[in-house]
């Protein structure tokens, strides 16, 4: 089998390409900015994913290359890379990736399937009424963005600049957060879920996971599958999903990649080859 994996430089990217160096796979890795070789594995440069001829040149690479997989991790790129159907891509349909891809289609979504998230905003519809119905304190975050960037924790109410379209109110949901990587396969008795517990975050309150730990929580474990399917995903994605006050647990977003914390969840990446390999004839 042979794999690329994009964003090689970035920490999804890179645990992706160690862990298949580790399982004895031929890999090679894509990235906008290739700082180095990861190991013995090649990275290659990228166009950035919104430039127009990004998709040709991905393309050219999986010929030139006879790669057999190609595991996308770069965020922006995602819904460029379902809408096109490149077979070698392993990720969920269009539709899906589209909805996922934005937090505020995602919180819709899964609100109207019966899925718990946070009381949610979009930022043009603001009134008195609705600030008090999310309740303070509150987080602003972009609808579409990398992990924790730009998300703002406010304890008072106006925040500091003024939000648009483009922007979300959301409830501040105060306890411990969670990193879930799944895998969401054809027959649902298929699909794989390891939980894992965030022991710090990059900006204290919120933000990337400075470290996890896998845990036991079923209850967390199972939104996670839940969310995925609810929104139509298939193969590996990283939800996150935080705690309120009471203890219940919520879904924060969905990324329909893998995550930066892979590593500690290698029967994502085992179930993605498994699938990859009974697809191909004997």
């Amino acid at each position: 089998m042979r794999v690329l994996v994009t964003g090689a430089s970035g920490p999804a990217g890179r645990t992706l390409l160690d862990q298949l160096r580790a399982r004895g796979i031929w890999a090679i890795g894509t990235d906008l900015l290739p700082r180095r070789r990861r190991g013995d594995v090649e990275i290659l440069r990228s166009l950035p994913a919104l430039d127009p001829g990004y998709v040709a040149q991905l393309r050219a690479m999986v010929e030139a290359l006879d790669v057999d997989l190609v595991l996308p991790t770069v965020q922006e790129e995602l819904p460029i890379v379902a809408a096109v159907g490149l077979p070698q891509a392993v990720i969920g349909p269009s539709a899906a990736v589209d909805v996922a891809h934005d937090k505020w289609l995602t919180a819709l979504v899964l609100s109207q399937g019966g899925v718990a998230v946070p009381r949610t905003v979009c930022g043009g519809a603001l009134s008195a009424a609705l600030i008090d119905w999310v309740g303070r304190p509150f987080v602003t975050k972009p609808r579409v963005s990398r992990g924790g960037r730009g998300v703002v924790v406010h304890r008072s109410w106006p925040p500091t600049v003024l939000l648009d379209d483009d922007q979300l109110l959301a409830e501040f949901l105060p306890g411990a957060e969670y990193a879930p990587n799944v895998f969401i396969a054809d027959d649902p008795a298929d699909d794989v879920v390891v939980v894992l517990r965030k022991t710090g975050l990059k900006g204290g309150e919120v933000g990337n996971a400075t470290g996890v730990a896998r845990v036991e929580f079923p209850r967390v474990g199972v939104l996670a599958v839940d969310a995925a399917r609810a929104l139509g995903l298939h193969g590996p994605a990283d939800v996150d999903i935080r705690l309120r006050a009471d203890g219940t647990p919520c879904v924060i977003e969905v990324n329909a990649r893998f995550g930066a914390n892979s590593a500690a969840a290698p029967e994502v990446l085992d179930a993605v080859l498994a699938a990859a390999r009974k697809a191909v004839p004997a």
